[in-house]
């Protein structure tokens, strides 16, 4: 269980990123020739209240960002295919670096369109000539009273050059310098662990092993907690300093507004899942009784309940499952399967020094790509259809919209990856029965607890850590562990379950997703929205996956509540929520009756 170098795995289980850029000296000479363009970011500064000058400026600000896109986006996975190499490193600075010059340059773009009249730019938005541009019109309409003068947005771009590293620190501390205890397994292996490994062990059937890995991931943190308690709290109280200087009520208003999203669907979601509570806690009872455990740990949430398959199979036989569980979607999605899986879209294995987790991202004009780091596992599995699913809908996006129009909100980002998952489950489901049935109703039930229940425990956490920050309370390593340990006791131990307060009260040390504050709750918003979708494909048909592709061709042309209101499914209203809670329900009588 060694991690290998990435020169020991095939190149036909790596990425191709010469689809972005052709080589590094290619990357060179793109940067060279961007840095050239955007030293005329300025040229239509004092034009902006005339019709053809902000047409113009729109069309100019378009071509540069795709350069500056295609220039991060290569220089950022080169580095997350082996954070040590310095070469990438220091690409990654260089651009950034860039990206804070040009925004410099273009910061008084916004505040001379916002300073128009709204009924000026109404009438651009109305306009066919500025057809590709008009959400952005509308949003700027909206957000009038968030944009600041010219010079106060300038002073602000320059803080790009370093309000981002909080999270690279982190970055770079979680995916190279942490240290884990390595420990020997029950069959006497020696295990050096890793984020890979964590997600492995944790599913293994010998408790003692789960526990190790426990206590070895979050020792680990432990011993660090202070300096990340420091890189978080620093993120937060910059993500505070934003929210005041621009005007917001407070960082989630920033957040949602940021978004076009009502503020109210985050807090229907937080009361809707505290109101549910019992319903997990009653799920989790079940699973300690499954395992024969008289007290449930933390480290026991994640192993087979029942002696059903694991699905622990090779790469290219769960590529195969995944292909035939999305079929519902139709031939043409089936063909982009193909392509992603042959075409080097994917970068498959763990190697020394990638990044951890998975991911899909890309540019515009170039297909995208996804990150895993596979291991023969059923999540694995999963994020396979979940992260093809991020990748599905980028693509539909950007071959059916304008760049600006493109890049769908984080909103909704998570929803045709959920999609994807829930129809894998319902697939496997279709065909299983016995232990596998068992196993598969509550791997389901699982992802429910870890999408939708744990995700709003650490929606939770944030809220709070932002709140003590906006009310001006004393925040430290302590406080936030304790936060987080009355959190976990609120969502866990009701059902019975040891909350391992001398180790689980760190868990929030290690969410990178924390340092992109209030992300975590789209991922309980998404698996409820994709249960309602996946539902109707399943029972309609064609008609249903027709609009679901509505959907994912919309990108970002519109509000994301519409958006989503395409596939048929609206969060401003409780159904989706309470359809999401009956259906958990419906599982778990299911998996008792079984």
């Amino acid at each position: 269980m060694q991690v290998v170098s990435r020169g020991e795995i095939d190149n036909k289980y790596k990425w191709r990123l010469e689809d972005i850029v052709e080589s590094d000296e290619a990357w060179e000479e793109l940067y060279e020739n961007t840095e050239s363009l955007g030293k005329g970011a300025g040229r239509y500064q004092g034009e902006l209240s005339e019709r053809n000058g902000v047409l113009q400026c729109l069309k100019f600000d378009d071509e540069l960002n795709i350069s500056l896109e295609k220039l991060y986006v290569y220089a950022k996975m080169r580095k997350d295919e082996d954070c040590s190499v310095d070469k990438y490193v220091q690409m990654v600075d260089r651009v950034k670096n860039l990206l804070v010059e040009i925004s410099e340059k273009t910061a008084y773009i916004m505040p001379e369109l916002s300073a128009n009249s709204q009924e000026f730019l109404q009438s651009l938005a109305s306009d066919k000539a500025f057809a590709d541009y008009s959400y952005t019109l509308e949003l700027i309409i909206k957000n009038k009273k968030h944009t600041l003068s010219t010079s106060e947005e300038i002073l602000l771009a320059k803080t790009g050059l370093f309000s981002g590293m909080f999270q690279e620190a982190f970055g770079m501390f979680d995916n190279l310098d942490i240290k884990f205890d390595s420990f020997k397994t029950s069959d006497g292996e020696e295990v050096q662990l890793s984020h890979g490994l964590y997600g492995v062990l944790l599913q293994s059937p010998v408790r003692s092993d789960r526990q190790k890995a426990f206590m070895s991931m979050f020792g680990a943190y432990r011993d660090m907690i202070n300096t990340v308690a420091a890189l978080y709290i620093g993120n937060v109280k910059k993500n505070v300093f934003y929210s005041q200087v621009r005007k917001y009520e407070n960082c989630l208003d920033r957040a949602t507004c940021g978004e076009d999203v009502s503020v109210d669907v985050y807090y229907r979601l937080l009361d809707c899942i505290n109101e549910n509570l019992p319903l997990l806690h009653r799920y989790l009872r079940y699973r300690r009784h499954a395992l024969g455990y008289k007290k449930l740990h933390m480290y026991d949430l994640h192993v087979p309940i029942t002696g059903g398959d694991s699905l622990g199979v090779e790469y290219e036989e769960a590529c195969a499952i995944v292909k035939d569980a999305l079929s519902p979607l139709g031939e043409e999605y089936a063909n982009l399967l193909d392509k992603a899986f042959g075409e080097g879209w994917i970068d498959v294995y763990e190697n020394k020094g990638k990044r951890s987790g998975a991911y899909s991202w890309g540019c515009y004009g170039v297909h995208p790509y996804v990150l895993l780091n596979y291991q023969k596992t059923t999540h694995d599995i999963f994020t396979i259809a979940h992260e093809l699913g991020h990748a599905m809908h980028s693509y539909y996006s950007n071959e059916n919209q304008a760049y600006p129009k493109a890049e769908y909100k984080i909103f909704v980002a998570e929803v045709a990856s959920t999609v994807n998952e829930v129809l894998l489950v319902r697939h496997l489901l279709s065909k299983a029965e016995g232990e596998q049935k068992k196993y598969l109703l509550s791997y389901l039930l699982d992802m429910f607890r870890t999408t939708v229940f744990r995700q709003t425990q650490f929606a939770e956490f944030e809220y709070e850590a932002h709140k003590m920050a906006e009310e001006g309370k004393p925040m430290s390593a302590e406080i936030l562990c304790e936060v987080y340990r009355k959190l976990n006791r609120k969502y866990y131990v009701t059902s019975g379950i040891d909350n391992d307060d001398d180790f689980i009260r760190y868990e929030w040390a290690r969410i990178p997703h924390f340092y992109n504050a209030f992300y975590v709750y789209k991922y309980s918003t998404g698996l409820i929205s994709a249960l309602c979708i996946a539902d109707n494909i399943l029972k309609n048909g064609q008609s249903a996956v027709e609009s679901y592709k509505k959907f994912l061709k919309a990108g970002g042309s519109m509000s994301p509540v519409e958006i989503l209101k395409l596939a048929g499914v609206d969060l401003t209203e409780e159904d989706p929520y309470e359809q999401a809670m009956a259906i958990f329900e419906q599982t778990v009588d299911e998996l008792e009756r079984a």
